[in-house]
């Protein structure tokens, strides 16, 4: 075991200073993930925000608006027909075109301000228990994964995620019980051609074929559903895939959530804190290591150590890195300050080609503290007990 940790110890020092470059060859430029504007659920929009930033004397600003924020439930066998939708602002509901612009128009007013674009995502949720009995619940509808570095509208609009529009992408899982109810919709219409009682029939049987069709949602964002169940990390994992295959990156938002079960209206919320996350899933950029909760996946031995081992034997292809995310809706709401979580990122361009870099190779240190209070890193040593 002693072994193992020193070999791990001598990667992240190479992995730190990649092609081999001294910590001096570096200067420190400090980034803001996870703050949102108007867009979604935020108090101030981009422009405003992103003044807030350069005014406080931050460097990197990153936008994490929910891409899609939506519930929808649906009664048996007409789900999707017969269903309850609920929907809040966000990037996609309002238009992911507008939302870049905005980004773009305050990259211009604030040159010396990075600006990069992402979004907080939920890609699953599942019900359990039953609304007529009172105790409906949304299971893991804040397992959320952020997404940054998205530059295009079309990324956004095609997230594999439930609720998330129209698609082309699926329509083969539906393929089947279109067949059948396609078969008995033309036999509900032969049987109107019999003047008789079979006439009635038929136009039953084809109003009801033409609605189970429509019910099969052919044109569905993901292939999962809300009433199926937990699907486990699958459709965490698409989503991961499905961003890395656009050049984004990707981080486990609040791994140990401390207020995912709760009471909202007339349902309940259960979302338990989900670690295991961080080891199920594969080729994500990171996770949030410092945030509002308390953190234990950075302890020795915890899942973060894990994962890091299996890369250094091997077993997974990326290292998996740790931010600070700050949740932040408004400035002084709720005790938040812009700044009391920021990130620190190693980097010798001032540009977001280089901080994307750093992101990717783990040149950066994330710190919780209260604005202005901010932590610098000048040194770091490794040693053994």
């Amino acid at each position: 075991m002693f072994i193992k940790k020193i070999l791990f110890l001598i990667l992240l020092i190479i992995t730190f200073y990649v092609h081999s470059v001294t910590a001096d060859e570096y200067f420190q430029m400090t980034g803001l993930i996870v703050t949102r504007t108007t867009y979604s659920d935020g108090t101030h929009d981009v422009d405003t925000l992103a003044g807030i930033a350069k005014s406080r004397g931050f460097d990197v600003l990153f936008i994490n608006d929910h891409d899609r924020l939506v519930m929808e439930y649906g009664l048996f066998p007409l789900r999707n027909i017969l269903k309850k939708r609920v929907e809040l602002n966000s990037i996609n509901k309002r238009g992911a075109v507008d939302y870049l612009n905005a980004i773009d128009k305050a990259r211009k007013k604030y040159p010396d301000l990075i600006l990069i674009p992402g979004s907080e995502t939920v890609p699953f949720y599942y019900w359990t228990g039953s609304y007529f009995k009172n105790n409906l619940s949304a299971n893991d509808h804040e397992k959320r994964i952020l997404t940054i570095g998205l530059e295009r509208p079309e990324d956004y609009k095609n997230l594999p995620i439930i609720h998330n529009g129209f698609s082309t992408h699926y329509i083969k899982n539906s393929m089947l019980e279109i067949l059948i109810f396609s078969v008995t919709f033309i036999l509900g219409l032969l049987m109107l051609r019999d003047r008789r009682f079979y006439r009635i029939s038929g136009i039953i049987i084809s109003l009801a074929s033409l609605l189970l069709i429509i019910n099969t949602d052919p044109f569905r964002s993901s292939p999962f559903n809300q009433y199926n169940g937990d699907q486990g990390e699958s459709p965490y994992q698409l989503l991961i895939d499905y961003v890395n295959d656009k050049g984004g990156l990707t981080f486990w938002n609040y791994p140990e959530t401390g207020s995912g079960v709760r009471k909202m209206g007339p349902i309940s919320l259960n979302t338990p804190p989900y670690p295991e996350s961080i080891e199920k899933t594969l080729d994500y950029t990171g996770f949030a290591a410092l945030y509002g909760d308390n953190i234990t996946v950075t302890e020795p031995g915890h899942e973060w150590d894990k994962v890091l081992l299996e890369f250094c034997k091997g077993e997974r292809k990326r290292a998996v890195w740790g931010i600070a995310t700050a949740d932040f809706h408004e400035d002084g709401g709720g005790g938040q300050k812009l700044g009391d979580f920021p990130t620190v990122f190693l980097v010798r361009k001032r540009t977001r080609k280089s901080i994307l870099s750093a992101i990717q190779k783990g040149r950066m240190y994330a710190c919780r503290g209260g604005y202005p209070q901010q932590i610098v890193l000048n040194e770091f040593a490794i040693c053994s007990p």
